[in-house]
């Protein structure tokens, strides 16, 4: 199946993505739930879902460069025919623990990198107008045979970033209804990522579990421009079959319709 599509530094880019972090435990919502996302998550459970999602048209994956993960994604273009495009998000303390990370994503065969918000965020100065070392470490990315972004929660990175002319392709944003680990107001992210001429990729559209598929891809849709995309985690096929079916009613504008959850309390809600 095909996906409404955009487009990133050239390349064509599906406008949901899979995100990555239940992949690898990271939950943003207990350390019990981190600990099992880690047991459950065997490298067979995310080629399920990373296959379902490829054949459904999703093309992307944002994630930590690991030699695993692109082992699996390799599979799954053998197996599917669908290539899926690998968003890295290296990190460290300096920026020759970045470029350390920046390498390591290269030989992978990662064509996208966006220095994660660990390190981007770090060196945001507003007051001096610029993030430190901004040029060297996109420039060093571009050395490297990749196309570079920045990952950030705070969107000033992207308002610096765009000001300063800097070689970045597209952001990688964290966006979400309820403002999880969102910097600012919702409106003023929403300002912010409908301002910039170069797509976003919105991220933790469900706040980590927080707000419901229906609600939470409904409002991130809404407010993005129509060329941004949105990359989510998803726990399962089951639960990557309902999220890509969501998303799609959002870009087409067409009213969500998902099944209720019926319980004994909802008894008197549903139709006679």
């Amino acid at each position: 199946m095909t996906f409404p599509m955009t487009t990133i530094g050239g390349i064509e880019m599906s406008r949901l993505m899979i995100g990555s972090n239940t992949f690898h435990g990271f939950s943003h919502f207990s350390g019990a739930r981190d600990q099992w996302l880690r047991e459950h998550f065997t490298d067979e459970r995310i080629y399920e879902v990373m296959a379902y999602c490829a054949e459904q048209g999703l093309n992307c994956t944002v994630a930590l460069q690991r030699k695993d993960y692109a082992d699996i994604m390799d599979e799954v273009e053998r197996n599917t025919g669908v290539k899926i495009h690998y968003i890295a998000t290296p990190a460290g303390q300096t920026l020759e623990d970045l470029k350390k990370g920046v390498r390591e994503a290269a030989d992978l065969g990662c064509e996208f990198c966006f220095p994660h918000t660990s390190w981007t965020d770090a060196r945001i100065v507003a007051a001096e107008n610029k993030i430190i070392e901004a040029p060297e470490a996109l420039a060093y990315i571009r050395e490297c045979g990749m196309i570079p972004g920045w990952s950030t929660h705070r969107p000033e990175a992207v308002t610096l970033s765009d000001r300063n002319g800097y070689d970045c392709e597209s952001y990688i944003q964290i966006f979400n209804a309820v403002g999880f680990l969102c910097a600012v107001e919702t409106d003023w992210t929403a300002n912010v990522i409908r301002n910039t001429p170069k797509p976003v990729i919105s991220i933790k559209p469900l706040g980590s579990g927080r707000v419901m598929p229906p609600t939470g891809l409904n409002f991130v849709y809404s407010h993005i421009k129509p060329i941004d995309t949105v990359a989510i985690g998803m726990m399962s096929v089951q639960e990557a079959k309902e999220d890509i079916a969501i998303a799609r009613q959002c870009i087409e504008r067409q009213p969500v319709q998902v099944e209720l959850q019926k319980t004994r309390s909802k008894a008197t809600l549903a139709a006679a």
